[in-house]
């Protein structure tokens, strides 16, 4: 048994045991309806109430990257302030390369293959697909890795209040900028076929309501 699944129930770590790549984690998230509630799920909550939004998610595909042998990393994708709300993954690395494990709301904010050479690079994967409901693209930072080993005392694998500690680090995490702010400002909205292709399926309950 892995030394850090002893504080996890039984049925648990056995549905955790059944994932053999990131992809079956990526399709157990996947077919997990998405949370529009404004309260954070430990990995042991997401299997018992089976919803997730995106930092449950990105607990819980840490986690299930953490039975496969991977370190539990998180990095946090950022807008600014009131534009757009953040997005959590969990990364891997395979061969050198960063992959990523997620849950979204937009279909375009999930899964991403072991073929980035860069946190940066996979982050920027992520750009085109990153745009609020006013169609504006509003991704900006990531922030620096956080590897949740260093946070097993907070019981974040199976305790919701280990799951608001992480959000609070993250949202003050040290972050890294992906664009300069004038380039961001002459940025085209997302055309109209790609917004109705990241919106396919949505929860709208759950959808963040810009405020700038």
């Amino acid at each position: 048994m892995n030394t850090f699944s002893h504080s996890l129930p039984s049925n648990v770590s056995d549905i955790f045991n059944t994932f053999k790549t990131p992809a079956d984690v990526q399709a157990y998230l996947d077919a997990t309806p998405y949370s529009p509630e404004d309260r954070n799920r430990c990995p042991v909550t997401v299997i018992k109430d089976r919803l997730a939004h995106c930092l449950d998610g990105g607990l819980f595909a840490a986690l299930g990257l953490r039975f496969l042998g991977y370190p539990p990393i998180l990095i946090d994708l950022q807008s600014e302030a009131g534009l757009d709300d953040d997005h959590v993954l969990a990364v891997y690395q395979q061969d050198g390369l960063w992959g990523a494990v997620a849950k979204s709301n937009f279909n375009g904010l999930r899964l991403r293959e072991p073929v980035f050479r860069s946190l940066r690079e996979l982050a920027m994967s992520y750009f085109e697909d990153y745009f609020n409901i006013d169609g504006v693209k509003s991704l900006r930072y990531y922030t620096i890795p956080l590897d949740l080993q260093i946070l097993d005392s907070k019981n974040w694998m199976a305790d919701d209040s280990g799951a608001d500690v992480i959000e609070k680090i993250l949202k003050h995490r040290r972050k890294v900028s992906l664009i300069p702010k004038n380039v961001a400002q002459k940025l085209n909205r997302v055309d109209e076929l790609s917004y109705q292709a990241g919106m396919l399926g949505v929860n709208h309950d759950g959808l963040y309501k810009p405020k700038i």
